[in-house]
């Protein structure tokens, strides 16, 4: 499996992370342009999901898109978790046009695309608008039209989804390249966890899910949350769990997200901001530069699309 062979082993992350802060001199809010040359592959698309809410889905998100940029890629992170809006408010930006604005307004897509510090771009799922919660057919096919012309402007797409399993977040999850399930060690996030990952195994569309542990007390606490998932789901799923990271339980995060300033670029030095810094590192290959196969945004779209006619 990729993971493993590109930084993590037996279940532990290694090795110094290059480009895990920014470099020394330069500010990490003034936006980072990646080179150009050599993007002709299709976007990862990588959806990030939760079995239950408030277990800091978002703030890893948006926390690894920076890491990943700092590595020179190319990254947009489209808030899928329709109607609300905790993207945007991480990012401590209030954007002029949302997802509603290209769907009910006519917007292209591309000019919803926010720029943020960091070197990343965000489309934000729009604050309070309960048709996004609630795409009929037509608005879907608007939706998945305008995802396809994202292709070539990203080497990485994060999907922030909703929590749970509703028919809109499976259907992401389903879709996507990639999955990152993210849990906590309270049992309840890894009773959902697990049974996300059981309704994941049955579409037998992913060779295995990344599990990422937030608000760990210590790297044992969350190796041994990562042993309970990956015991049970090895089991009585047959779907493979490859550990991600852990972020530690920090101030620096709780400080980050009161002043709407994200961890990796407010505090670099931070565990958390070297944890995420750590997994960008990790998806993009490590030293092996293995990756996954990239099927982009049209191969998302077809998945989606199908799922969504049934």
């Amino acid at each position: 499996m990729w993971g493993r062979a590109s930084g993590v082993k037996g279940g532990r992350i290694f090795g110094r992370v290059p480009g895990g802060s920014p470099p020394a001199g330069a500010s990490p809010d003034k936006d980072v342009v990646p080179s150009s040359e050599s993007r002709t592959a299709a976007a990862r698309v990588i959806a990030v999901t939760s079995g239950k809410g408030g277990v800091g889905k978002s703030n890893l998100t948006v926390n690894l898109g920076l890491a990943l940029a700092a590595l020179n890629q190319r990254v947009i992170i489209l808030d899928a978790d329709l109607g609300l809006a905790n993207v945007e408010v991480l990012l401590g930006i209030s954007p002029p046009c949302t997802l509603y604005d290209c769907l009910y307004r006519d917007r292209d897509i591309r000019e919803v695309l926010v720029p943020a510090p960091g070197g990343v771009q965000f489309i934000s799922g729009g604050s309070g608008f309960l048709e996004l919660a609630n795409l009929d057919r037509a608005r879907w096919q608007r939706l998945l039209a305008s995802l396809t012309l994202l292709d070539n402007l990203a080497d990485f797409i994060l999907i922030d989804t909703g929590a749970g399993l509703s028919k809109n977040v499976l259907g992401f999850l389903a879709a996507a390249g990639e999955v990152i399930v993210v849990i906590t060690p309270e049992p309840t996030s890894l009773t959902d966890g697990y049974s996300l990952i059981k309704v994941l195994a049955r579409f037998k569309v992913h060779r295995e899910v990344l599990l990422a542990v937030n608000r760990a007390g210590s790297e044992q606490e969350a190796l041994a949350t990562v042993r309970r998932v990956e015991t049970v789901a090895g089991r009585f799923l047959g779907l493979p769990v490859t550990y991600l990271g852990a972020i530690h339980e920090d101030r620096a995060v709780i400080r980050a997200v009161r002043n709407q300033r994200p961890f990796y670029l407010a505090e670099p030095r931070s565990q958390p901001a070297r944890s995420v810094a750590a997994m960008a590192r990790c998806l993009t290959g490590g030293a092996s530069g293995e990756e996954p196969p990239r099927p982009g945004l049209r191969g998302f779209v077809q998945r989606l699309a199908r799922l969504f006619d049934r």
